[in-house]
């Protein structure tokens, strides 16, 4: 996906797509390497692209 067509998605904002994922739970993914592509903007807020974070789902059914 072209990323000027992209949007950057906020942890909140992929909490509630989750549906119930914690943030604590969301992070502990992120710190055994098994949540989505995620980049820290320079006040230390996470933003994902919304593409990445599609993929990482799409990983997710795969596996399952």
């Amino acid at each position: 996906m072209d990323r000027r067509r992209d949007e950057l998605m906020t942890v909140p904002q992929i909490l509630a797509e989750l549906g119930g994922v914690s943030r604590r739970t969301f992070y502990r993914w992120r710190e055994l390497g098994q949540g989505p592509a995620a980049f820290k903007l320079p006040n230390g807020e996470l933003r994902v692209w919304r593409s990445d974070f599609t993929a990482w789902l799409g990983q997710l059914e795969e596996v399952a």
